[in-house]
C-alpha cells in the first residue's frame, strides 16, 4: 500500500501523539501529580509509539505493519487508564484520541 493510503490513519496516529503528548504537560500541572503517575507513563509509552508508527508508515516501511496490533494495544490501555479521569478535560481528549487511533490502528491490520 502507498503512503497516500495510509495518509488518514497517519494523521490520526500524530493526532493521538500530540493529545497524549499535551496530556502528559497538563497532567503535570494537577494537584496530585502522583495520582497520574500512570496516566503519565501510559501517555508517554503511547505519544512514542504513535509518533514511530506514523513515521514508519509514511516511509512506507515494511515495519510498519507489524507495529499496528502493539500500537493499537496501547492506545486501548491510555484509553483506558485516561478514562478514569474524565473530570479532567485533558484525560477526556486524550482517552477519545486513543480510542480512535486504536481503532485505526486495528483497520489497517485488516487491509
Amino acid at each position: 500500500m502507498t503512503t497516500k493510503f495510509y495518509q488518514s490513519q497517519i494523521d490520526e496516529l500524530n493526532n493521538c501523539a500530540g493529545i497524549c503528548n499535551y496530556c502528559i504537560a497538563a497532567c503535570f500541572q494537577e494537584d496530585d501529580v502522583k495520582m497520574l503517575t500512570d496516566c503519565i507513563q501510559l501517555d508517554i509509552d503511547c505519544a512514542e509509539m504513535c509518533s514511530l508508527t506514523a513515521g514508519l508508515l509514511a516511509r512506507g516501511s515494511k515495519y510498519a505493519e507489524p507495529l499496528l496490533q502493539v500500537c493499537a494495544d496501547i492506545c486501548n490501555a491510555c484509553a483506558e487508564e485516561c478514562g478514569k479521569h474524565t473530570h479532567m478535560d485533558h484525560c477526556k481528549a486524550c482517552a477519545e484520541a486513543c480510542k480512535k487511533c486504536a481503532a485505526a490502528c486495528e483497520q489497517m491490520q485488516s487491509v
